[in-house]
């Protein structure tokens, strides 16, 4: 992939994270049970590591003008994030969760309770980014963005790539 490539990326997941930066409404409760669950394999129509082409052939990768990129069918709270043709991380929204129960909202205690080997990845000083913790399994793994008492993004998929987009940074579309 590009060095541009990825700036385009990076600038739309900023723009993903500056669009859910602010202080959500409260909109009425949903059923227990609404949270769809994102893997460290990925979801269970869209694993990491399958190409563009398989996705659309399968019916569960768009184009989207309006997400900037593609967007995966009946997934509205995930964008999805590739690389040399592959999916390589899913941007995850309300109400995606992990298997632990960790979504956007939750404390960071709790994510420090599930994932006690997370490292820690402070904002860089001056900047407005959030800062991370990396949850990490073999390759995979889940970039936790916060800010400081709850989680506001979380970004699951290959584990190099998550920590390239946090040291890196990300932007606007």
């Amino acid at each position: 992939m590009k060095l541009r490539q990825f700036g385009f990326i990076a600038v739309l997941l900023a723009a993903a994270s500056v669009a859910g930066s602010g202080v959500h409404p409260q909109w009425p409760a949903r059923p227990v049970g609404a949270a769809q669950v994102v893997s460290l394999e990925g979801l269970r129509d869209a694993e990491f590591g399958a190409t563009e082409a398989d996705l659309t052939r399968r019916g569960v990768l768009r184009a989207d003008e309006e997400a900037c990129g593609h967007a995966l069918v009946g997934h509205g709270a995930v964008s999805p994030i590739f690389v040399d043709d592959r999916l390589v991380l899913l941007w995850l929204d309300d109400p995606m969760s992990t298997p632990e129960g960790i979504s956007a909202g939750t404390p960071i205690g709790e994510v420090r309770a599930a994932y006690p080997g997370a490292t820690d990845l402070p904002a860089p000083p001056g900047s407005h980014r959030f800062a991370g913790l990396l949850a990490r399994d073999g390759d995979r793994a889940y970039l936790f963005l916060h800010d400081g008492v709850t989680v506001r993004e979380i970004i699951a998929g290959y584990a190099d790539w998550a920590r390239r987009l946090f040291d890196e940074g990300y932007g606007p579309c």
